[in-house]
């Protein structure tokens, strides 16, 4: 059972043209799935914190459920060390909301992840995020590449680490649903993913899972089109609104995306189910319940669900493909989140310098689901075959990728639930036939937001 699906690994090179090469390993791989055991909270220390024996932080991100847990792991490490008491707070989605309310009644968390690089450029712009201090600075320097660094920088100075990154090019099978439909291989690009999906739908399987109650799980979408597609220039201009989204470029990747949802059959409950649909429940029902999906599009962080919620194995019941190709080349959209200091003082930066270094990284990445573009953390700490390779493909890349375009974006317009790319695409999915009126719809919202 699932000889050829079972033994397939990934692994991720991200390139300036967003090419994406994902490589196949054998059966020897299995011995090497969990060198460490997983779940390792212990790790040399190779950073000198300060003593906070009666100091309470506390710390801010996005994250609940299996990654919340994960994050609170390498909580608990520094606890351990430094003696302090840290509270851990869940923004959910709308960050910058939460966190500028906060901030305006004078209650800011001392660190918070921004899972946007235009929300960090705000903050910083408003003198709401604190410059990093020079233990930070030192740890920044010693493990990360100047890209990573770039994107936490603002006109000339340091103001956060991105200590968790992802590569949200993947697409995520239940083996069994593609042996069950006779399909061999993952399909190579789009064309072949839509008939793909339509095999998989014929043989009786629920095609794709889409998590469409989280509008930005739809810009992951469209950006994965449209870089194939219209190609990383047209990218970097559409991410800065250099073109209009009236732009012919966008209304040919919209079209495209049509083309999969357009037709409901493919969708796992349909596009109403969809919307309905989170992240987490995509994942889940992707790799368990009676009639699981066959597909699930998204980062590298659905290990962490896949692990968590469900009883599939990665590398066996649960793999990984990359996102088709739309053009000449597969995509790659990277992401990630960024610490900063929002209430400065001696506890924020001991925290934050302890984020930017080797043993925070560690402790996280064994507990499954995490990427970490820090390069001194040891490869063999990776909780599982399949992230090890990723992430190891992603040091290896550099500093050539590509980021996030709605996380580039103004809050008001890439990361704010019921406004801008999510309200749009939730509406597309619902409607996918209105393209021109979408691109009218994005344009004006766009145009709105970076004035602004």
């Amino acid at each position: 059972m699932r000889t050829t699906l079972r033994t397939r690994r990934a692994a991720l090179a991200i390139v300036a043209v967003g090419a994406l090469a994902l490589s196949g390993c054998g059966d020897d791989k299995k011995s090497e799935d969990k060198p460490g055991g997983g779940k390792d909270t212990g790790a040399a220390e190779t950073v000198e914190l300060p003593k906070l024996d009666g100091q309470t932080l506390e710390v801010s991100a996005v994250w609940s459920g299996p990654e919340e847990k994960n994050f609170k792991a390498v909580l608990a490490e520094f606890e351990k060390r430094t003696g302090a008491k840290v509270n851990y707070l869940s923004t959910g989605d709308n960050t910058a909301t939460v966190l500028g309310t906060r901030i305006e009644g004078g209650k800011p968390p001392n660190v918070s992840f921004l899972p946007q690089v235009g929300v960090l450029q705000q903050f910083a712009e408003r003198g709401w995020v604190k410059p990093l201090g020079p233990e930070a600075i030192k740890q920044l320097d010693k493990n990360f590449s100047k890209g990573w660094k770039e994107l936490g920088a603002y006109e000339g100075k340091q103001y956060g680490v991105y200590a968790k990154a992802a590569n949200k090019s993947l697409v995520w099978y239940n083996t069994e649903g593609f042996e069950t439909a006779g399909i061999s291989e993952p399909p190579a690009d789009w064309k072949g993913f839509v008939e793909t999906a339509q095999t998989l739908s014929d043989a009786g399987w629920p095609a794709v899972s889409i998590g469409g109650q989280d509008g930005w799980t739809l810009t992951d979408w469209f950006e994965n089109i449209y870089l194939s597609q219209a190609g990383p220039e047209k990218y970097d201009q559409l991410a800065k609104h250099e073109i209009k989204w009236t732009d012919p470029s966008v209304k040919q990747a919209l079209t495209t995306l049509a083309e999969l949802w357009g037709k409901d059959d493919l969708i796992a409950g349909g596009a109403e189910g969809a919307l309905r649909t989170e992240f987490p429940k995509s994942v889940t029902q992707t790799f368990s319940g009676d009639t699981p999906a066959a597909m699930v599009f998204e980062g590298d962080f659905v290990a962490a669900n896949i692990n968590a919620d469900t009883d599939a194995k990665l590398g066996e019941d649960a793999d990984v493909f990359k996102f088709p190709a739309v053009g000449a080349e597969s995509p790659v959209v990277s992401a990630g989140d960024v610490a900063t200091i929002l209430k400065d003082g001696e506890g924020s930066q001991a925290l934050i310098t302890f984020l930017a270094s080797k043993d925070a990284a560690e402790i996280w990445v064994a507990q499954g689901g995490v990427l970490s573009p820090n390069k001194s953390v040891d490869m063999a700490k990776y909780k599982d075959g399949i992230t090890r390779e990723i992430a190891q493909a992603l040091l290896d890349a550099g500093d050539d990728f590509r980021f996030d375009m709605s996380d580039q974006a103004p809050a008001a317009f890439g990361g704010t639930k019921g406004q801008g790319m999510w309200k749009g695409l939730q509406d597309f999915l619902k409607n996918p036939s209105d393209v021109e009126g979408l691109q009218q719809q994005l344009e004006s919202a766009a145009a709105k937001a970076y004035k602004g």
